[in-house]
């Protein structure tokens, strides 16, 4: 009798799972379409951007030099005189601020890029910085998806609506840093201006997702990924002594080995908690609908799983796993200087990624706890805490949604964790909701290629951008 009782009830809860599954019927992002603009338009923002691109601004901790960079402003005045006519322009040593004053002094907004880029090593199919165009209408160079493509497009937005005598609703600011991708100054004194002058950001929008195919594994569709979550950044040293010597007799459990040992103890298992947040769930309940049957299955019973989810997935994705979790990845090591001696100290950094439910002090603790049976010191190099959440449910997200909607019918805007950082970091001091969304349609190639080789971007996605930013600013008094 009780085994009957038991089948019948597994038959029912099979059923329920079967029937929450089949009940999530795909959504429009499954058809969505994206058509680039052929006309002369695309045309004309294709070799603005080329313009752009053609500037070598190849940014480093090591280079106080900041030539490259006004060159480009220059560029950047002669493509757009109506900013430079119209708008208060700051600049705090290569990084720029313009001010686009409206009707109204409260609930000002900002858009923001950055006009510096990687190093661009490798073999191109097109040289990194000639901005060349092809016959597909794709303009090629480093910095085109990240995020040349964006500065052009919210400047292009603004340098358009001040000639058709367009007035905006409140404050408009667009930042561009030449130090966002090593983390300089740039950003931050861009900050410190505002907070001096007492200006509170109703929302904040930087790089961060796109428009993008397939945005995860098994979901089919068009989606606009914007993240609202960034995870704290920090970089650690981890040191292992010994008395040194020679190569001939080594003893045991020299500092390599132990070094070696602690690294294969954490990759085998990581010590961070994984959590499905509010966040992730959301992003898998908008993704659900169209995913293939195995993973609508579980998804679609996302409460009954959840434990499940939390345990397999970083295994499944380090994507995943990273949104999920705190990060560590060993990136260098030294040890000895000669090749037949022991070294008395060997090291290795890791860079971590703290995720907001067990931040920088606790994930630290942890892996140094970890480090310590092995005899092993830890130094924070560097260490800054996880952003706060953006909820998606705020005025500035929906915004978001109802301006993707009229630019990109069918495209469904997802929040996200973004795994990378952004300037945006800096930001939270002056506003509550910074948004890491650059409105821009990109192919599968192409978001392979940011920091990577062959970077470029369709002339033909510029006026969807554009349009974009435009809209944003016309009902910027919705977001707030």
């Amino acid at each position: 009798m009780i085994g009957i009782i038991i089948a019948v009830l597994i038959v029912i809860f099979i059923a329920v799972l079967l029937i929450r599954t089949v009940s999530l019927k795909p959504t429009a992002a499954r058809t969505a379409m994206i058509e680039l603009d052929r006309s002369e338009r695309a045309e004309k923002y294709g070799r603005g951007l080329a313009a752009i691109i053609r500037h070598e601004t190849i940014s480093s901790r090591y280079d106080a030099s900041r030539e490259k960079f006004y060159k480009l402003h220059e560029t950047l005045e002669e493509l757009f005189p109506n900013i430079h006519a119209k708008c208060e322009k700051k600049v705090f040593d290569g990084s720029l601020l313009f001010k686009w004053e409206g009707k109204k002094k409260h609930d000002p907004i900002l858009f923001m890029s950055h006009h510096d880029v990687v190093e661009a090593g490798g073999k191109w199919e097109h040289e990194p910085f000639s901005g060349d165009i092809d016959e597909k209408g794709r303009v090629w160079g480093r910095g085109a998806v990240d995020t040349k493509a964006s500065l052009f497009c919210m400047l292009t937005a603004v340098e358009e609506l001040i000639a058709e005598g367009f007035e905006p609703e409140c404050d408009v600011y667009i930042a561009s840093s030449c130090t966002e991708e090593y983390g300089g100054d740039g950003a931050p004194a861009t900050v410190r201006y505002l907070q001096e002058n007492g200006i509170h950001l109703a929302f904040v929008m930087d790089e961060g997702g796109m428009i993008i195919e397939e945005p995860i594994a098994g979901v089919k569709g068009i989606y606009g990924m914007v993240g609202v979550v960034e995870k704290g950044y920090g970089d650690l040293k981890f040191i292992a002594r010994s008395g040194g010597g020679h190569a001939s007799a080594p003893k045991k459990n020299t500092p390599l080995v132990r070094l070696g040992k602690f690294m294969a103890d954490v990759d085998k298992k990581s010590p961070f908690k994984a959590k499905l947040t509010p966040t992730v769930k959301e992003m898998f309940r908008r993704t659900a609908p169209n995913m293939n049957f195995g993973m609508k299955l579980i998804f679609a019973n996302m409460d009954i799983f959840t434990p499940l989810l939390e345990k397999l997935l970083p295994s499944i994705s380090s994507v995943a796993g990273a949104m999920i979790r705190t990060t560590l990845a060993f990136t260098t090591a030294k040890g000895s200087d000669g090749l037949n001696v022991l070294p008395q100290e060997a090291y290795v950094t890791g860079n971590m990624r703290f995720i907001q439910h067990q931040d920088a002090k606790e994930s630290i603790e942890l892996i140094s706890d970890i480090a310590e049976r092995y005899d092993i010191e830890t130094e924070i190099i560097t260490g800054g805490s996880a952003c706060p959440v953006v909820d998606y449910r705020s005025n500035s997200f929906a915004l978001v949604e109802k301006v993707a909607a009229e630019v990109y019918p069918g495209v469904q805007i997802c929040p996200y964790v973004m795994t990378g950082g952004t300037d945006a970091k800096f930001y939270q001091a002056v506003s509550d909701n910074c948004l890491r969304f650059a409105p821009l349609y990109i192919d599968n190639q192409q978001y392979a290629s940011i920091h990577g080789l062959n970077e470029n971007i369709y002339s033909g996605a510029l006026p969807m951008g554009v349009d974009f930013y435009k809209n944003m600013i016309l009902r910027s008094h919705e977001g707030v």
